[in-house]
């Protein structure tokens, strides 16, 4: 009987830390990481936006205090980024909705075009509440 000749394996390595800069992940993989990052980042600051919340409720002094503190530059830049975390996972929950509700839509084409739907859609209105914010009005 002849010998076949040992053929080299494929070698596939798991992605370390030095690779992560040099990886090109598909534009769902990013939306997908996206909608973790916001959701993290909302239950992190839900403590203190409840607690902002309850204060401007207890009485009108809390209210005006909130309402100082919430004007200011920095915290508007906090609460836009807010906004984009509340805007992006909502858009990006949706999208993962969808696609246990239709399984059609689950392709590369499918997925891809979400994707930047879910992008375009989050940021448009993440610029339009930071024209609201940073406007004056």
């Amino acid at each position: 009987m002849p010998t076949v000749p040992k053929t080299a394996r494929p070698e596939f390595r798991n992605i370390g830390l030095g690779d992560i800069l040099r990886y090109r992940m598909p534009l769902a993989a990013i939306v997908s990481i996206l909608h973790r990052i916001s959701g993290a980042l909302m239950f992190v600051l839900l403590p203190v936006v409840l607690w902002a919340f309850e204060l401007s409720l207890r009485s009108a002094q809390g209210f005006a205090d909130v309402a100082s503190v919430l004007g200011s530059w920095p915290m508007k830049l906090v609460g836009l980024v807010l906004f984009w975390g509340l805007a992006q996972h909502f858009c990006a929950g949706i999208r993962h909705l969808i696609s246990d509700i239709c399984p059609r839509v689950v392709t590369k084409q499918a997925g891809r075009r979400s994707a930047v739907t879910v992008l375009v859609v989050s940021l448009l209105a993440t610029l339009l509440v930071a024209i609201h914010l940073f406007s004056g009005a």
